[in-house]
């Protein structure tokens, strides 16, 4: 794998024309973030997995009619955290954003949720004060990662039973794309699976016995484990990846698709099991349209996004990798720094 840019800033902020914005609510663990783009920025979505919980998603398949979007929301809380996606389109309305209908602007805002109601207070959900309110924070600074935002109430490792589960959290990551631009990733790690570092194969964070101070894994665990066949009930629908990539460089609505396809390469070299019917892993691609002139459609392009592709499942693996290493404990679960080294 790639490591990060050099310069100060390896999150996606280094990506030209975007902006990202936390609420956080440290007691009840839970929070939503915004990616803002300074101008409308094209995109497309990928969503796999079986329990995804989104909005606006289908209006980004390819031959829709808008192309261009102008926010991201990733928000904890459910469905029930959908709810400050509204948050975000009234920031966006005041400021005169959105899709030209003729007769009224509507800011394109599409979402998707993490499960995080089993740790903190279930009864506090991101709404939309909150969504406005991560808009409000919103920057082009380094994006803080671990527990924050969408990031905050996050767990993995949850395939042996909630208690055997570890702390997730958000993560970021850049990398520079050959003759110019940037390609970035956010993602919020609320996995069923394991957190695997695809450089060396060693589990990061998962299913971790506090007493034993050591992870499980699936073949030792099997028959406790939903995986195993044991007959025991499968996890709920309580996990998910979702995550935004972006680029500067200029891009087509099915080009992007392709990217945010590609992506989620970086979800199955960190994620063990990923996209399980258990999981509603999202990736949201975007270009801000900032390097570079369209392609036409044919080879060119498609060259064009196989390196952007394979930069963003890159990226993506790290994003993940950095959510759950700058994770703290909370909830009452261990998170990767405080594990003892051995």
């Amino acid at each position: 794998m790639q490591r990060d840019l050099a310069d100060a800033n390896s999150t996606i902020t280094a990506v030209q024309g975007v902006r990202v914005g936390h609420w956080t609510e440290h007691r009840a663990l839970t929070g939503c973030t915004v990616v803002l783009f300074d101008g409308r920025a094209v995109a497309a979505v990928d969503v796999r997995g079986g329990g995804p919980g989104t909005r606006e998603t289908d209006l980004l398949a390819p031959g829709r009619l808008v192309r261009r979007i102008d926010a991201v929301l990733l928000t904890g809380g459910s469905a029930f955290g959908l709810a400050a996606a509204d948050g975000v389109m009234r920031w966006l309305e005041e400021r005169g954003l959105g899709y030209d209908t003729g007769v009224a602007r509507v800011p394109i805002v599409p979402a998707a949720v993490v499960f995080d109601l089993g740790v903190g207070d279930q009864h506090v959900r991101p709404g939309p004060d909150a969504g406005y309110a991560a808009c409000e924070a919103a920057s082009a600074a380094p994006v803080a990662e671990g527990g924050v935002g969408a990031g905050t109430g996050a767990t993995v490792g949850k395939w042996a039973g909630p208690q055997y589960a570890m702390k997730g959290g958000l993560g970021s990551s850049a990398l520079p794309v050959p003759g110019g631009g940037t390609v970035g990733a956010l993602a919020v790690v609320n996995a069923v699976g394991d957190i695997v570092d695809p450089l060396d194969g060693r589990l990061v964070a998962g299913a971790y016995d506090r007493e034993k101070q050591a992870f499980l894994t699936l073949k030792a665990a099997r028959a406790a484990s939903p995986f195993g066949g044991s007959g025991k009930p499968a996890p709920p629908a309580t996990n998910t990846v979702i995550a935004v990539v972006a680029t500067d460089v200029v891009l087509s609505k099915e080009a992007l698709y392709r990217v945010a396809q590609m992506a989620h390469d970086g979800i199955a070299r960190t994620v063990y099991p990923a996209h399980t019917p258990w999981d509603g892993d999202t990736v949201f691609a975007v270009s801000t349209e900032r390097v570079g002139a369209p392609s036409a459609p044919g080879r060119e392009e498609m060259e064009q996004v196989g390196v952007i592709g394979a930069l963003a499942a890159e990226a993506l693996a790290l994003a993940v990798l950095r959510g759950v290493r700058a994770a703290r404990d909370a909830g009452g679960l261990p998170a990767a720094r405080s594990l003892p080294r051995g």
